[in-house]
């Protein structure tokens, strides 16, 4: 049976991540009846099983989730968020920072540029759990994980902060797995779904 998956085509990595999930559908062996759709409108968010919020600008993403009233069918979504970067952030609980507007559905807090800015961008090979070997993880501008509430499962961390976080069927990560390559974090989540 196949799934779709929905990337939030508002602003950042879209094609990038459409191109990975397809990767990684195919590698699972789920591409057959499967979908990879770019999501411009709310009403196309309850017709898929996950939904991608990509990395990019999070005051941005926050604003145009509003402005395309997706933030409600945001909340209601039954299915698997997987949020990377700026999606993290707008993923989380609580952020300290008046201009993003944040959905809540991680119960987690983040730090916007925690790592500093775009100079201070780097690589890393990160032990993720629920992977054999360590995964090629880009950081961009990256937010880092300041408090982790109940049931949320860190799942990777650079310094004892928690970059990689599950809860539930949402998977929230610091890094941009969509540019390294290799999708089996991609693949960890739809075996969530």
């Amino acid at each position: 049976m196949g799934v779709r998956i929905g990337v939030l085509d508002l602003q950042g990595d879209v094609s990038e991540h459409i191109g990975a999930f397809r990767q990684a559908l195919a590698e699972a062996g789920l591409l057959e009846g499967s979908d990879v759709i770019t999501v411009r409108r709310a009403e196309q968010i309850p017709a898929c099983d996950g939904l991608v919020i990509p990395g990019g600008e999070s005051t941005t993403i926050s604003k145009l989730i509003d402005k395309n009233r997706m933030r409600g069918p945001l909340e209601e979504f039954q299915g698997g968020i997987f949020a990377t970067c700026a999606g993290l952030i707008v993923m989380a609980k609580d952020v300290p920072d008046p201009r993003v507007r944040s959905l809540g559905l991680l119960d987690i807090d983040v730090e916007r540029n925690a790592f500093g800015r775009q100079k201070d961008s780097f690589e890393a090979d990160l032990p993720i759990k629920g992977l054999d070997s360590p995964f090629h993880a880009v950081f961009i501008r990256a937010p880092v994980i300041s408090r982790v509430g109940e049931g949320v499962e860190v799942l990777a961390t650079v310094d004892g902060a928690p970059v990689a976080v599950r809860q539930g069927k949402h998977l929230g990560l610091s890094f941009h797995p969509e540019l390294s390559g290799d999708t089996r974090v991609h693949r960890l989540f739809l075996s969530g779904l």
